[in-house]
């Protein structure tokens, strides 16, 4: 099928992201990473924009991960099997490997997420997910890796032996059980979904957005880091928000009993008058 593989649409802050080729259970193929890495550029370079919502199309699944059709043409043709990260890969850097993306990414999951589906899962910083969700990196039974950061987050999102359960058998994980173990912060009906992703985006844009950023570059640079390496660290987000009229409105607002007003430029609001 011909036409975008992505709809982007942006509102009151939020962009969203949702996958569209339901009739292949939002596989990605090649096209499909090139358009996603443009909204993901813009994403990051829209000051309006505070967070993202990922989502795929359809009923059945969130994505099913890589397009294994494509795959097999691409094989046949001698093109270089991948490995880890997506670099010299169509949509490089893909979100599994776009390590300095600043805002906050919200999953919303119904259906399949396996493969590559689920590694962009684990790449967000909030999962909300439907009782119908089913989580698997099949890999193993193809001859393959789970290459886009699966093998990477999963031992540091699960138990190590609960995750190199999954990952070395390729088995799936129901809702319930990604909920047990922390891998998602909700749990709904599928009639709710919509509903609690928009509590969730409701609550990061009243959030001070330098303040957002800044807390998400801290909290994922300093996860593999001694914690007195960590304090010591220089972080450029928190450099421009402590810089900011926005580290003055927050603390002005509460004082005067009002709500904020962010700009997250630097540009000092008095609020209303």
């Amino acid at each position: 099928m011909s036409g975008p593989r992505v709809r982007y649409e942006k509102k009151e802050h939020v962009a969203y992201v949702t996958m569209d080729r339901p009739h292949v259970l939002n596989a990605m193929d090649r096209r499909m990473h090139e358009e996603l890495a443009e909204i993901w550029d813009d994403v990051e370079a829209d000051d309006d924009v505070r967070t993202a919502v990922l989502t795929g199309a359809g009923t059945r699944a969130f994505s099913v991960g890589q397009d294994l059709k494509e795959r097999a043409l691409l094989n046949e043709a001698g093109t270089e099997a991948t490995t880890f990260g997506s670099r010299g890969q169509a949509g490089h850097p893909r979100l599994t490997d776009r390590f300095t993306l600043s805002k906050p990414v919200v999953a919303r999951v119904h259906g399949y997420a396996l493969g590559g589906g689920f590694e962009l899962v684990l790449a967000c910083d909030i999962v909300i997910a439907s009782e119908e969700a089913v989580f698997g990196l099949p890999e193993v039974r193809l001859g393959l890796i789970p290459g886009a950061g699966g093998v990477f987050r999963l031992p540091r999102q699960l138990p190590q032996k609960v995750a190199m359960g999954l990952l070395l058998t390729g088995r799936r994980m129901d809702a319930a059980t990604a909920f047990r173990y922390g891998l998602v912060n909700e749990v709904v009906p599928r009639d709710e979904l919509d509903r609690c992703v928009a509590g969730w985006t409701d609550s990061l844009v009243r959030g001070a957005p330098l303040s957002m950023r800044a807390i998400k570059e801290a909290a994922m640079r300093s996860l593999d880091i001694p914690l007195e390496e960590a304090f010591a660290t220089t972080y450029p987000w928190e450099e421009r928000r402590r810089r900011s009229s926005d580290a003055i409105e927050g603390v002005r607002a509460f004082v005067e009993k009002r709500d904020p007003v962010w700009t997250g430029d630097g540009q000092l609001s008095h609020g209303p008058t």
